[in-house]
């Protein structure tokens, strides 16, 4: 990422912000780790920061074997995860994770989220939702749009900070401009800015 550093952006917003963080395609793995280290390492990792991170691309487990990686302390993170049933990965689950039957519960993800956010108040609250194009491949593009509008909405309101991960190299894409509807800001991570 040239000229920046995602976790000084990221640790700059304020609690109440919604980023879309934009990965390439090409470059997925290194972006992704990227996200992944400067959300859950240099955020996450701030005092009385708390990370609930909704998997939808890859399994909780995959998640916190990166996490723990990035030395992450288990306090720190919890999971709503919505993949690993239909991945038929759910052999071990994790004490921090909330487990959904499918992606296509958008509703119950949203309770997950709320539980969890009562769960473990803290006074910085950081919501990952991995991804965007993985809920549109199992949602309606108009459901899709009234889960972010109100989700992000609601987050918002209790000043939380959501980071929504996003895999895009098309500028127009349908789930981009919806996204581009709910979010503060985009951050492209192959750019910088």
């Amino acid at each position: 990422m040239p000229g920046v550093d995602l976790g000084e952006r990221l640790r700059s917003l304020g609690g109440g912000s919604a980023v879309a963080l934009k990965l390439d395609p090409r470059e997925y793995a290194d972006h992704y780790f990227a996200v992944l280290n400067a959300t859950l390492r240099d955020v996450g990792s701030e005092t009385d920061a708390h990370t609930i991170y909704v998997t939808v691309t890859n399994p909780a487990s995959f998640v916190w074997t990166l996490a723990q990686a990035l030395d992450v302390p288990l306090e720190r993170i919890s999971f709503v995860d919505a993949i690993s049933h239909i991945m038929m990965n759910y052999s071990n689950p994790l004490p921090n994770a909330t487990y959904i039957d499918s992606p296509r519960a958008l509703e119950e993800i949203m309770l997950r989220v709320e539980y969890l956010l009562r769960k473990y108040p803290h006074p910085r609250s950081i919501v990952v939702i991995d991804s965007v194009n993985s809920l549109a491949i199992h949602n309606p593009p108009e459901l899709l749009t009234e889960f972010f509008h109100i989700l992000l909405n609601n987050l918002k309101a209790r000043n939380v900070l959501t980071l929504v991960l996003e895999s895009s190299d098309d500028e127009t894409s349908a789930v981009e401009q919806m996204l581009n509807l709910v979010v503060d800001e985009t951050i492209d991570i192959a750019r910088g800015r």
